[in-house]
């Protein structure tokens, strides 16, 4: 699956690394990066007008004009907590009332004129036509693009010596790596014993065999960080069981940045590329490990067996919790029954099963992520 605006392709889901690199080396030539101070930002039908920011180059000399960004619902958020206008009025003023949306974000970007802003956009293919707002941010963000973090990665992976699996999904919020190695394996026959792929029909009973992994976050417009998650993969069904407790993680803040368009060096681009490599070592030692992942089977394994009595209402009541849509509960239940492991383990099961199925990569990133979650609220139903 893949989503693209105006040429540029934003979204991908389940695809390999050769398809997300090409991804990321074509946005990669159209990301505009900018400090900009409020004075110059003004939005205009909508739009965002950086004044000054955009060079054209001809017989009569060097002019400028305006780059003109259309916000996306990230950088409507960034506008919403850097100047202080409620998300939810700010989009109904973009959906309803596009004057207003000017009026109010206006009025309040010449009340911070003394503040500064780092503006990340994807410029148009076509020369002076309306490009992408993706975040707007503070001027102390540290980016690491996702581009610099997946070749990190790769060599940190590449040093370590470790042949693992790698899939990948990118959404406008985030780029997700997950890697596996099938050599590092282990069995978990009390998780799996009663648990029946929902894919296949295959069972844990006839294959216990989990898998070591982890999974690589990274952030380009403002979650403010990257991650290294240690997962373990069940074989049988491809569920991948997140650890989110045990989480290595790396907020994206460093200096104050000056103002003007950012052109990153190779100094700048060298220590993001060690210090994300280094990090990869560290998340390979770390979890994939038989002895890891044996205790993390032991831990899980400890709440996994508490019968569900009522699978309707317990299923309710995670799903609640956990706030996913009326869509994904009958999912999940669904999931639950053809599992056949009416067992809290039985819901992790669910859930990370239901998550391989949704075409939406954060949903699927954020639902899978709660899995174990999901366990421990249906030991406690």
């Amino acid at each position: 699956m893949t989503s693209a605006i105006d040429g540029i392709q934003l979204t991908a889901r389940n695809v390999d690394l050769p398809t997300l690199g090409g991804i990321l080396e074509r946005q990669q030539a159209r990301k505009f990066d900018a400090v900009v101070p409020a004075s110059r930002v003004s939005a205009i039908h909508g739009n965002l007008h950086v004044s000054g920011a955009r060079t054209t180059l001809s017989l009569d000399g060097v002019t400028t004009s305006d780059q003109i960004f259309r916000p996306s619902d990230i950088c409507d958020g960034g506008i919403s907590e850097k100047l202080g206008i409620p998300r939810q009025y700010l989009r109904k003023m973009r959906e309803q009332a596009v004057d207003l949306y000017d009026a109010n974000v206006n009025g309040w970007l010449l009340r911070a004129e003394d503040k500064k802003y780092l503006l990340r956009g994807f410029t148009s293919d076509d020369d002076g036509e309306i490009g992408i707002g993706r975040a707007l941010l503070s001027d102390g963000y540290r980016i690491i693009d996702n581009l610099d973090g997946l070749t990190a990665l790769l060599r940190g992976l590449r040093d370590s010596g470790m042949k693992v699996t790698v899939s990948c999904d990118l959404s406008e919020r985030r780029m997700i790596v997950r890697v596996h190695s099938e050599e590092i394996r282990s069995l978990a026959p009390a998780l799996l014993s009663n648990y029946r792929s929902p894919f296949t029909g295959k069972t844990g009973a006839d294959n216990p065999v989990v898998f070591a992994g982890f999974v690589f976050t990274n952030g380009e417009t403002g979650g403010g960080a990257h991650t290294f998650t240690p997962q373990i993969k069940i074989q049988v069904c491809n569920n991948g069981m997140t650890l989110t407790r045990d989480a290595l993680r790396a907020v994206h803040l460093g200096a104050r940045m000056d103002e003007g368009i950012i052109r990153w060096g190779e100094d700048t681009k060298k220590a993001n590329l060690d210090l994300v490599s280094k990090q990869a070592r560290d998340a390979v030692r770390t979890f994939l490990d038989v002895k890891f992942v044996e205790k993390k089977i032991i831990e899980i394994e400890e709440k996994a067996g508490r019968k569900v009595s009522k699978p309707k209402e317990t299923i309710e009541f995670v799903t609640s919790t956990l706030r996913f849509t009326e869509a994904e509960r009958e999912a999940i239940f669904e999931h639950f029954i053809i599992g056949g492991d009416l067992t809290a383990g039985g819901v992790m099961h669910a859930v990370t099963s239901v998550a391989q199925t949704l075409p939406d990569p954060d949903a699927a990133y954020d639902m899978e992520s709660v899995g174990i979650r999901a366990m421990e609220l249906a030991a406690t139903a």
